[in-house]
């Protein structure tokens, strides 16, 4: 394992990177409503992340490549899903948009779940006690705390109330690469694990499932969805870690 501090002036660029992911997804979820197709929401942060003059994290990432430049994940899809044009947004559909962007050689990377039109209550308590689960998991981010920490805040406050915590997918390490050492998982065990330091910076992300944890990926390689059907959301911020606590580079 290898950590890549960054300095204050690396943590600036960041920050820039994050806040063009910031502003395109609040452009994206602006537009996930009813009748509009995930491929249309691609379209819209194509355009805009070229307009920013960035460059996409995604399009062309890993094998199989990636085809787009967001993530769309509707319902029981945890993450990965690929924007269709056949898949289009209906009432009460929750969407996971994940979106990464490279910026003056640094990488910003952030997700949020997105309710479209009036929602089941079951849909709307998974989609705000993910949200509320990663605040408490980016409260843990300062120096001398352990890196199970992060992951404890997360699944002690989600299995209470019936939810589970995804296994397959965690968090990361991000930098002038969008994955970098080390893995953040949203499980764990208190005081355990790696001692966080500051210069730090960690993409923080849980996938919380209304059912059980077990997912499977289907046939494109890419798409992730609950292996019981139920209704997943996630939710994800690069966070710095400094003297002063943790600090958000990406946007609510």
């Amino acid at each position: 394992m290898k950590i890549f501090f960054k300095t204050k002036s690396e943590v600036d660029k960041m920050r820039e990177a994050n806040q063009v992911v910031s502003d395109v997804l609040d452009l994206v979820a602006e537009n996930c409503r009813p009748g509009v197709s995930t491929s249309e929401l691609n379209e819209i942060a194509d355009r805009a992340l070229k307009k920013a003059g960035t460059t996409s994290a995604f399009l062309g990432y890993s094998r199989p490549p990636y085809p787009a430049v967001i993530c769309t994940s509707i319902n029981e899809v945890v993450v990965h899903g690929i924007p269709r044009r056949d898949a289009v947004l209906k009432p009460g559909d929750i969407i996971g948009v994940d979106f990464g962007v490279f910026k003056n050689g640094f990488c910003g990377d952030s997700a949020r779940t997105v309710m479209v039109g009036d929602v089941s209550p079951e849909a709307r308590k998974l989609v705000l006690s993910t949200r509320e689960a990663l605040r408490l998991a980016i409260e843990r981010c300062v120096p001398g705390n352990r890196l199970q920490d992060i992951g404890w805040a997360v699944q002690s406050f989600v299995e209470p109330l019936g939810f589970s915590v995804v296994r397959k997918f965690v968090g990361h390490g991000i930098g002038r690469a969008m994955h970098e050492d080390p893995q953040v998982p949203n499980y764990g065990e208190p005081n355990k694990g790696l001692r966080l330091k500051e210069g730090m910076v960690l993409a923080i992300e849980p996938m919380i499932n209304a059912g059980g944890y077990d997912i499977d990926v289907l046939d494109d390689g890419w798409t992730a969805v609950t292996k019981d059907g139920s209704l997943s959301a996630h939710f994800e911020h690069s966070v710095a870690i400094t003297e002063n606590g943790p600090e958000l580079l990406s946007r609510w």
